[in-house]
C-alpha cells in the first residue's frame, strides 16, 4: 500500500466532497479493453513480451474489437439495484488504448468496427439511475513506450512521466478531453504517476475527488485497521480484472460482504470490479453475485451508506458501522463456519462489551417490522435489550421470510439507537524493525489502555516480492503470539527466506477483539 504525502497530494480534494465520498460506501469498478478478446491479464501481457507480440497487438485487436452486446442502460440498472452508488470505469489501461474518441491518438475505441464512444454511452446511463461517475487513468502507455523504443514496464524512473515529456504531454491532453467533454466526473483514479494530471482535473473540476494519486486506495486487500479520512478498498469479483474465460475463480457472495462489512467498519469505500466480455456483456457468475448483493444491501443498505466507524470495528464476529450523528449503531452479525445461517423463526443472543444502554435506546433488525411471523401467529419476534455489568445483552428473532427454504445465508444486521461508548480501545503501533545479518527484530507497542489478562501479543508478517506497491495478493502469515496483560513494547525473532521481501505488523489479540498496527516494511 503506497504511502502518499496526504497534505500535499489531497490538496485539491475538497473536505465536503471527501465528506461525500466517504458517504457513497459502494463502488463499481469496470475493467475493459481491447484485450478482452485475449482473455489475458489486462495490459501487462506486454511487459516483457517480444516485438512480435507487441507489434500483433497492436496492430490486430483493434480490427476485431467490436462488442455489439454492450447493453449499458442494463448494467447501470443492475449497478443501482445492486447498491452500488458510483462506477469508475478504465477509461485508459495501461496498453494506451482509449475508451473513449480521443483526438490525440488512433490507437481508440473510435478506430474499431465498433466505432461509438464507450465512455459517453456507460457514463449517460449511469447518470440516469443516479450514480456517479468516475474515470480510471492510466498514466503509463506502454503504447508510447514502445513507439519510443523504451522497454514496457511500470514503476521504474526511466519509464514515468515526469521524465518524458512527451509522454507527460499526451496524458494531460488526454485528461483534459476527459474532464471537459464528458460531463460532471465524480471521481478520478489515477493508476500510476499521478503528478501534473490530478492539478488537471482539480482545475476543470473542481468537486472532482482524486482517490489513488490522494488517498490511500489498498488493492485487493482491507488493512487491519481504520485508517485517517477517507480511503478506498479496491476488489476483484473474481481472481482477474479484466475478463478471463477459463481458469477464473470467483469469491462466494458471503466473501464478498465480508469484504464490504470489513470495509465500511474500518473506514474506508469499497469498489468492487467486474471485467466485461470481448462484446460487452456481463459474465454470469458476476451478474448472479451482483444481484445477491443486491439483495443484502435492499435490506441492509443504512449500515453501509453515510456510516462511520465504531469505537471498535467489531467484537469477534460481530462488526459495528454508526451513522454520522452518531444515533444510529449497526450491529452486523457476520458469520464464520455457518454461523450467519438464522433460519426464520428463531432467535439469537448476543453481549456487546463496547456498547452501554441509554434511556432513549432503541432496537429493531433492519428489514423486519419486529410484529409478526407468517404462518406463526404464536410467535413474538419483539427484538429486546437490557444491560448487565458485563455488557448490553441482546435479543433478536429473524422473521422475514427472504428465502423459500427459511434459510437466511448471510449477515443480519442489529440497529441500536442512542448507545454510548463502553471501552476505550487500545492503541497498537507497529515500529521499525531492526536487523542483525539474517536474523530481524520485530518491535511493536501497545499503548493507551488498562491492563487486559488474558491478551497475547505478537506478529504478523507476508511476501510482497515483485508486487507492484499498490496491491497484496498474499495473505498474512501468523508468528506465535505471547501472553501479556500489561500495554507496553514488544519484539519477537524473525529469520526471512533469502531473496524475498515482506511486510509485518504487530498484533494485539485483546479479549475483546484483534487490533492491528500499520504494515512496516522489513529492512
Amino acid at each position: 500500500m503506497a504511502a502518499f504525502a496526504q497534505s500535499a497530494a489531497q490538496a485539491g480534494n475538497k473536505p465536503a466532497r471527501l465528506e461525500w465520498f466517504r458517504d457513497q460506501g459502494l463502488g463499481l469498478f469496470i475493467h475493459w479493453s481491447a484485450d478482452s478478446q485475449l482473455g489475458t491479464i489486462i495490459s501487462h501481457s506486454l511487459a516483457g513480451a517480444s516485438d512480435e507480440y507487441v507489434e500483433r497487438y497492436y496492430r490486430d485487436l483493434p480490427k476485431t474489437f467490436d462488442p455489439t452486446h454492450l447493453e449499458p442502460d442494463a448494467l447501470a440498472r443492475l449497478a443501482s439495484l445492486a447498491g452500488f452508488r458510483y462506477m469508475v470505469f478504465t477509461t485508459k489501461h495501461h496498453s494506451g488504448f482509449a475508451m473513449w474518441n480521443t483526438k490525440t491518438e488512433p490507437f481508440s475505441i473510435a478506430h474499431t468496427p465498433y466505432g461509438k464512444d464507450i465512455t459517453q454511452q456507460l457514463f449517460t446511463a449511469f447518470r440516469d439511475q443516479g450514480l456517479a461517475t468516475g474515470v480510471y487513468f492510466s498514466p503509463d502507455d506502454f503504447r508510447w513506450l514502445h513507439e519510443n523504443g523504451k522497454q514496457i514496464q511500470r514503476l521504474v524512473p526511466e519509464v514515468q512521466p515526469s521524465t518524458n515529456p512527451g509522454l507527460l504531454a499526451l496524458d494531460q491532453a488526454q485528461m483534459t478531453e476527459l474532464m471537459k467533454g464528458y460531463g460532471p466526473v465524480s471521481v478520478v483514479f489515477f493508476d500510476g504517476e499521478a503528478k501534473g494530471l490530478r492539478e488537471i482535473a482539480w482545475k476543470l473540476q473542481p468537486d472532482t475527488v482524486v482517490t489513488r494519486g490522494a488517498i490511500e486506495t489498498p488493492e485487493q486487500n482491507v488493512p487491519g485497521a481504520p485508517l485517517p479520512g477517507a480511503w478506498e478498498a479496491n476488489m476483484t469479483i473474481g481472481s482477474a480484472w479484466g475478463f478471463q474465460p477459463s481458469d477464473e475463480k470467483f469469491k462466494s457472495v458471503q466473501d464478498l460482504l465480508n469484504i464490504l462489512i470489513q470495509t465500511r467498519a474500518r473506514g474506508g469505500n469499497l469498489l468492487l470490479n467486474i471485467g466485461l466480455e470481448p462484446d460487452g456483456s456481463l459474465p454470469k457468475e458476476q451478474e448472479d453475485r451482483m444481484r445477491t448483493l443486491g439483495s443484502w444491501m435492499f435490506i441492509n443498505s443504512d449500515a453501509i451508506y453515510a456510516t462511520r466507524p465504531w469505537v471498535v470495528t467489531n467484537e469477534g464476529n460481530l462488526w459495528f458501522t454508526q451513522s454520522k450523528d452518531h444515533r444510529e449503531l449497526y450491529v452486523i452479525a457476520q458469520g464464520e463456519e455457518n454461523t450467519a445461517q438464522w433460519k426464520r423463526g428463531t432467535t439469537r443472543e448476543f453481549v456487546l462489551k463496547t456498547v452501554r444502554a441509554t434511556p432513549k435506546t432503541t432496537i429493531d433488525l433492519l428489514g423486519q417490522n419486529d410484529k409478526l411471523v407468517e404462518y406463526r401467529p404464536g410467535v413474538d419476534p419483539k427484538s429486546t435489550f437490557h444491560q448487565e455489568a458485563d455488557g448490553l445483552h441482546i435479543r433478536v428473532m429473524r422473521a422475514q421470510r427472504l428465502r423459500d427454504s427459511d434459510e437466511w445465508p448471510y449477515p443480519s444486521v442489529v440497529r441500536l439507537t442512542n448507545v454510548a461508548e463502553a471501552f476505550n480501545p487500545p492503541t497498537v503501533r507497529t515500529l521499525a524493525p531492526t536487523r542483525s545479518g539474517n536474523t530481524v527484530t520485530l518491535r511493536g507497542e501497545w499503548k493507551n489502555a488498562v491492563d487486559a489478562p488474558g491478551a497475547r501479543f505478537g506478529f504478523d508478517y507476508r511476501i510482497i516480492t515483485g508486487e507492484d506497491t499498490q496491491s497484496r495478493l498474499h495473505g498474512w502469515q501468523h508468528l506465535p503470539l505471547q501472553p501479556t496483560s500489561k500495554p507496553g513494547s514488544y519484539t519477537a525473532e524473525f529469520q526471512p527466506a533469502a531473496g524475498e521481501q515482506y511486510e509485518v505488523r504487530a498484533v494485539l489479540a485483546h479479549p475483546l477483539l484483534t487490533i492491528y498496527g500499520e504494515p512496516v516494511a522489513l529492512p
